[in-house]
């Protein structure tokens, strides 16, 4: 009983003696590769391209090479067009080029909903002739009222079928084209009823100062 229980004590289990002592008797050598350091990740970005630029090397026959100016396309194209607006203010302003006056802010029309098709183009070429016409130049808002009020009622007596009112354009006045908003106010409030439409009138005839007024 002594002597199992004393070998039990030093037993020792070593599973790699035996192969251990196998390869030794074969000659076989072992050799182990130290594992490589691991780098280090750079921490920024500056880092990073320094690490891509490490090897990068100037070309010297580059310095001699000319560098060509791109075309200030932009630049020369808004000059162009600069130039040109002024041409055509120049034009306009000297009575060389026609201004259409459709396409101004100032431009007004008007048709009664009753009427359909080319009547405001027709009355904005002048295709209806000017029976009478009123001049409201120089007259304050009262006396404007006034006169406007009279020559409707001479109109439609007298059977006019085209009228024509100049107003003005209100650029001296601080105020703006006071009796022009006066008058569109009155012409598609209290006349309404009598007209059939209404538009700016032709440069020869007063312009974007004046208006034609086409009659029921």
């Amino acid at each position: 009983m002594g002597t199992k229980k004393q070998a039990a004590e030093t037993f020792v289990f070593q599973p790699f003696e035996d192969l251990k002592r196998i390869i030794e008797s074969k000659g076989i050598k072992m050799s182990f590769k130290t594992p490589a350091a691991i780098k280090e990740e750079p921490a920024n970005d500056e880092e990073l391209f320094a690490n891509a630029m490490r090897e990068v090397r100037e070309i010297k026959e580059f310095r001699n090479i000319p560098v060509r100016p791109g075309k200030a396309v932009i630049g020369r194209a808004k000059i162009s067009s600069d130039k040109e607006a002024m041409k055509i203010l120049e034009e306009i302003i000297d009575g060389r080029r026609a201004v259409n006056l459709p396409d101004t802010q100032e431009y007004v029309e008007w048709t009664n909903q009753d009427y359909r098709g080319d009547i405001l183009k027709k009355l904005h070429e002048g295709k209806f002739a000017v029976q009478d016409y009123l001049d409201l130049h120089g007259l304050c808002f009262e006396e404007a009222e006034c006169a406007v009020e009279q020559f409707f009622k001479e109109s439609l007596m007298k059977g006019h079928r085209c009228i024509k009112i100049i107003h003005g354009r209100g650029l001296r006045s601080p105020k703006g084209p006071v009796l022009k908003e006066a008058l569109l106010k009155w012409l598609s409030g209290r006349y309404r009823k009598h007209i059939i439409a209404f538009v700016t009138a032709r440069q020869c005839d007063g312009g974007l100062g004046a208006l034609y007024i086409l009659l029921r």
